[in-house]
């Protein structure tokens, strides 16, 4: 567990632990920071954490979710306006980068920017400078810049659909974060932290069977989607929880145990050949992986810990019918 000025990040995953040595290390740089991880890995947390570890921890850190803020008023929230620049400017506005004058600016879903503002987000990190829309005079800026991204940048790049020159700039220390199912030792440890934050008037404990299956969860919401249903756990479980407790998505999703069902018979039948039974257990586990997935690809080949080049082959194989996704 790291804690930096009440940021806390839990884990003791040896590949996280390198991750936080790296950022360690490179915090008092003022080199744009990119990181890289599917949604609700913690990438703002983790934003939050490099703000805090630098030496600009006591001027302003300015979360920006991109995705969230219309794609007409984008220019003017990041970098203001003057009065009457347009319909309803009543009055002039400072944006979110001179806000975080001196600071850190977090811009989340870059990969959601629009590219007709690229080229002029791009002049304001190679300038470092702004200019009000509507306004004549450029304003001198130092941030430190952070972005993140769910999705590979340099694919937008290569469809052309993100800036290669923006990409370069903003990808100067790339940081890539991992799901939680590639760091299920984690996973014990979140939920312990989790449960005494939400029940701090009581000690709830988890069995050893309802720990596993959290455990083996795909977690497609990862360290979100885990927090939630933990705080739902602490809430209306008492004062053990068992696996019965557990959310229906969940107990379905075992895959061992769907798995092992499906294959009962196969298993259970002593005349059926070796070669057989190894077909039943690899299709049930190839469909099994897909529903764990919600029928991506990429996804149910890292379950099944196997390239998706063989996944597709074995789909093929076993003429499992074609499901939405990558």
């Amino acid at each position: 567990m790291v804690v930096t000025q009440a940021i806390t990040l839990i884990t003791q995953n040896q590949k996280m632990r390198q991750i936080i040595s790296q950022i360690d290390k490179i915090v008092e740089s003022d080199g744009s920071i990119l990181l890289i991880g599917e949604t609700g890995v913690g990438k703002e947390l983790f934003a939050e954490y490099i703000h805090r570890s630098s030496l600009r921890s006591d001027q302003p850190f300015v979360k920006v979710g991109l995705s969230a803020l219309p794609t007409d008023l984008l220019a003017s929230e990041l970098f203001g306006h003057e009065k009457g620049a347009f319909t309803g400017a009543s009055n002039g506005k400072k944006g979110l980068f001179e806000l975080a004058d001196r600071g850190s600016i977090f811009l989340d879903d870059i990969d959601d920017f629009p590219y007709d503002l690229q080229s002029k987000l791009l002049r304001v990190l190679e300038s470092r400078e702004i200019m009000h829309v509507g306004g004549e005079t450029s304003i001198p800026i130092d941030v430190r810049l952070i972005t993140a991204c769910k999705i590979d940048l340099k694919e937008l790049v290569n469809r052309g659909l993100f800036r290669s020159d923006l990409y370069y700039r903003i990808n100067v220390i790339p940081i890539h974060i991992p799901p939680l199912r590639e760091r299920r030792d984690d996973i014990p440890l979140l939920v312990n932290y989790y449960l005494e934050r939400y029940s701090p008037s009581k000690k709830i404990s988890i069995s050893d069977k309802a720990l596993r299956i959290l455990v083996n969860y795909g977690w497609p919401g990862n360290v979100r989607e885990l927090r939630n249903i933990v705080q739902r756990l602490a809430l209306f479980s008492g004062e053990v929880i068992e696996a019965d407790d557990l959310p229906p998505e969940i107990l379905e999703d075992d895959l061992a145990a769907q798995v092992l069902k499906s294959c009962k018979s196969c298993l259970t039948n002593e005349n059926m050949p070796l070669e057989q039974i190894v077909s039943c257990l690899e299709s049930n586990l190839l469909v099994q992986a897909m529903e764990q997935s919600g029928g991506n690809k990429s996804r149910a080949a890292k379950i099944l810990q196997i390239n998706l080049s063989t996944f597709r082959d074995k789909l093929k194989k076993y003429n499992i019918e074609k499901q939405d996704g990558k």
